[in-house]
């Protein structure tokens, strides 16, 4: 006579029988899903919104280019503040590869909307003489009125930056501000400058106008190029030489675009601070699923014991426990990727942003379930396994 052997169980077997325990249990289940669920949410959440974050300052950052290069003065040997000789604009832009230079210099002024208000109330607004050709290398836009030109770079006439012009409650050209010990007519308002926020702070005057009506010097203290992308790190190392020849270790270079690049690496490195938290929650959700699985053991000893003495064996028990906890697992990490999807793109769109969620994100949160509902599961369906089927039908 043959040797008796326990039928296997199939696949689909294996799911019908973890699922059976989920069916009878639905709002112990939901509770504990919920905890998977708001892990994997907040994981996919951090990761979609930095991501998203991260890819609108690279897109800001291709738009308003690298190849913007700004000079200004270091310190001399003894510690004073160096200074820029009055011809640097012009010697730049005999470097070649460079496309574009100009300048600006500060202004020993204020700029003020009457004279009746105290000199020290500054509103934190810089007055600069800029040359004409300062808009073209910041690549920035007039949004009321006009840019200096030859006429008005002569005159008192003043362009005001957005955060200036907000400051000063302007929005309109034409109208009149105290600047210096005179009347200058606002005749242009400009946009955002975001690789120039210096610019957004400044009331700007010709430097011909500057050095009539404020007595300014003629030395730059900025001085702003562009050149070809593949021009820029050669450009970089002759500015200082070609700006101050007999000393260039005055001079001070720097690219403007390498902060919204470290911004957006600084981002990266936040992410990964609430990632932590994230993966508490997850941890708290685990424990919850663990927890659930233990009282499901302790509540269906007899249905143990009789699948026991029926000829199920203890890896059909403890794949029963295991696939239960799995597919508990799975609902709450499904549910809460979803969940973090929303939440990414609402928060994009509210802010205006590409809406960015990493595959590896998705992929890395199915991992985490997968991981987080096998140790879950584990001692439940291991416990389950071993008990007696005398013992487990006895049980009261």
């Amino acid at each position: 006579m043959s040797e008796l052997r326990p039928a296997r169980l199939g696949a689909a077997d294996v799911l019908r029988v973890g699922a059976a325990g989920l069916r009878t249990r639905p709002a112990r289940v939901f509770l504990s899903a919920l905890g998977i669920a708001i892990g994997i949410a907040t994981m996919i959440a951090v990761v979609g919104i930095s991501s998203s974050s991260r890819e609108q300052l690279l897109r800001r950052l291709d738009r308003l280019g690298t190849n913007l290069l700004t000079v200004s003065p270091g310190r001399t040997l003894f510690g004073e503040d160096a200074e820029l000789p009055a011809t640097s604009v012009a010697m730049v832009r005999r470097i070649d590869g460079v496309r574009t230079a100009s300048a600006t210099g500060k202004v020993d002024a204020t700029v003020r909307r009457t004279s009746l208000i105290p000199e020290a109330v500054t509103g934190g607004i810089a007055v600069q003489a800029a040359t004409p050709e300062l808009l073209t290398t910041l690549e920035g836009a007039v949004v009321e009125g006009a840019w200096l030109n030859a006429a008005t770079a002569r005159e008192p006439a003043v362009v005001l930056g957005a955060e200036a012009a907000t400051r000063l409650g302007l929005n309109r050209t034409g109208l009149r501000v105290w600047l210096g010990e005179r009347w200058f007519t606002v005749v242009g308002i400009l946009g955002p400058m975001p690789l120039a926020p210096e610019i957004e702070r400044s009331a700007l005057v010709g430097f011909a106008a500057a050095q009539r009506y404020l007595a300014f010097d003629g030395h730059p203290t900025t001085i702003y190029e562009r050149s070809a992308d593949e021009a820029v790190e050669t450009v970089r190392g002759l500015l200082p030489r070609t700006v101050s020849p007999e000393h260039p270790e005055e001079v001070d270079v720097s690219r403007p675009s390498d902060a919204l690049a470290a911004k957006a690496a600084a981002a990266g490195a936040f992410t990964s601070l609430l990632l932590g938290l994230g993966a508490v929650a997850l941890l708290v959700g685990g424990v919850g699923v663990a927890n659930t699985m233990v009282i499901s053991v302790l509540e269906r000893r007899k249905e143990i014991g009789l699948r026991r003495s029926h000829g199920a064996t203890r890896g059909q028990i403890r794949t029963q426990f295991l696939t239960e906890s799995l597919l508990l697992s799975t609902l709450g990490g499904t549910a809460g990727a979803l969940l973090g999807a929303l939440a990414t793109t609402l928060y994009a769109l509210a802010h205006a942003w590409p809406t960015t969620i990493p595959a590896w994100s998705i992929a890395a949160a199915l991992a985490a379930t997968f991981t987080t509902g096998t140790f879950a599961g584990l001692y439940p369906a291991v416990r389950a396994s071993h008990l007696s089927p005398t013992t487990a039908l006895t049980t009261t």
